[in-house]
Order: structure tokens, then C-alpha cells, then sequence
């Protein structure tokens, strides 16, 4: 059975290349436009998080922190697709309680090995 991804990011083209890095690898992905409708469509199950760091509403550390106080999402992977790369906002991301990093513009493979090893 394919994995679920929900990839977050408030950028309609980031949303559509990385769904579409992500379906044709042959995961199933749930897309939200920011961390308020992410939090809405996580009344489904989702293997995997995927969330950009600066949105509107809610923004990824925010998102981030509210997934790991979910006793239903409390251990669901969150990985932080950003443009950002400061080592203190990797720190602030690591403290919320994200599982990983990753700096845009990614290249496709790199995305879909480190989701991979993420996965197990």
C-alpha cells in the first residue's frame, strides 16, 4: 500500500512540483495551502509531513509543534522544505520537532531519498 504524504507549502507551483516529484514515485500526497488547512486534513492519516517554514496563518514550526502535541500525529515525520538555511533556524526547526531539513530549490532525488530513509 502507497505511503501518504501531505506536502504543505503556500506556493501553488512548489505544491504541484513537489506533488508531482511525490505521485509519480508512487506516494499517494494530500496537498494543504498553508499549516491551518494541513491541520484540517489531518483528520486523515498521513505517513509523512512535508511543510515549507514561512506561511501565512499557521507557518511550518507552528504546524510542526502541533503535530508533535497530536497523540494521533505525536511520531509522524516532519520534514521542513524551505528556502531558509540558517544553522538557528534548523535549531528552531529541530526544536519544534521536526525530523529534517531540506533547503529549495531540491533536486527531485534528493527529496525522494531522504523521504525514503525517513520511512524506513
Amino acid at each position: 500500500m502507497p505511503k501518504t504524504i501531505l506536502a504543505v507549502d503556500d506556493s501553488v507551483s512548489i505544491r504541484q512540483l513537489v506533488g508531482h516529484t511525490l505521485r509519480t514515485a508512487g506516494f499517494n500526497v494530500i496537498e494543504a495551502s498553508d499549516g491551518q488547512d494541513a491541520l484540517d486534513k489531518l483528520k486523515t492519516p498521513v505517513d509523512l509531513v512535508l511543510t515549507d517554514l514561512n506561511m501565512p496563518r499557521v507557518d511550518g514550526l507552528a504546524l510542526t509543534k502541533a503535530i508533535r502535541a497530536s497523540a494521533a500525529h505525536r511520531y509522524t515525520p516532519v520534514l521542513l522544505l524551505t528556502t531558509e538555511s540558517e544553522p538557528g533556524r534548523k535549531l528552531e526547526g529541530k526544536n519544534a520537532g521536526a525530523t529534517g531539513w531540506l533547503v529549495k530549490p531540491f533536486q527531485p532525488e534528493q527529496l525522494l531519498a531522504t523521504i525514503r530513509k525517513v520511512l524506513g
